[in-house]
């Protein structure tokens, strides 16, 4: 069994260098890589190009990396929540890709599973579709949308193994299983890692063949996006 575990955050972020395209899992504040964010903060790499669900907030999440200036480009599909990606998007700082929530998942998806590209109905008729091949089917038309090509996906999970084997918790079950194996290099961050052996084969959502680097994250935050609670009675 190959050994993926790595010593920490720094060996895990290795490689990762200016104008990288990157893929980051989570949703909201939810399941986000949150060591590997912070390792590139510091790392100081620019230019990157940042695939992922929605930028965080100001002050966490991807929202570090924009206070930094080190995305040149989001690929994103929702972006409310942060004023920074605000500004720079409408002072043209940033380039922004908006693209439907199903066909971010599924282009993840696609490049996973070493397709090129899918068909999908979404954005067929509006500005999504432009300059994009459409293709009618069975009397209903798609947009052609190609899969992603990153260089690192980074990804977070509740419990993995040294050989890669991840199981994510609750909502962290959003695109971080579809990134895993969707870039060269697919870095995995969990709470607990565990020898090989000791994860229930059939518990595991990902399998190891789709990790090349492994590491137990420290110090997660687990922050709320927007805490909302009821009124005591």
């Amino acid at each position: 069994m190959i050994n993926k575990q790595v010593s920490g955050v720094q060996e895990a972020i290795a490689g990762v260098a200016n104008d990288m395209t990157c893929m980051f899992g989570g949703f909201g504040l939810s399941g986000i890589p949150e060591n590997a964010i912070a390792a590139l903060v510091k790392l100081g790499v620019k230019g990157l190009t940042c695939i992922s669900n929605n930028a965080g907030v100001d002050d966490f999440g991807l929202g570090l990396l924009l206070h930094q200036h080190q995305i040149k480009k989001m690929v994103s599909s929702y972006v409310g929540e942060n004023d920074e990606f605000e500004r720079q998007m409408l002072s043209g700082e940033l380039d922004v890709e908006l693209i439907p929530q199903g066909t971010l998942a599924e282009r993840c998806r696609a490049a996973q599973a070493g397709f090129p590209a899918v068909y999908t109905p979404a954005g067929f008729g509006t500005e999504v579709a432009e300059g994009k091949e459409t293709r009618e089917f069975d009397g209903k038309m798609y947009v052609l949308e190609h899969a992603f090509k990153a260089d690192f996906a980074f990804v977070k999970a509740w419990k993995g193994d040294a050989a890669g084997n991840l199981i994510f918790k609750g909502t962290a079950r959003n695109f971080n299983p579809n990134m895993c194996g969707a870039a060269k290099i697919t870095v995995a961050e969990v709470e607990e890692l565990v020898p090989v052996g000791e994860l229930d084969p059939n518990q595991i959502h990902i399998p190891g063949i789709f990790v090349q680097r492994i590491f137990q994250g420290e110090k997660y935050e687990k922050r709320i996006e927007q805490r909302t609670v009821r009124k005591r009675d």
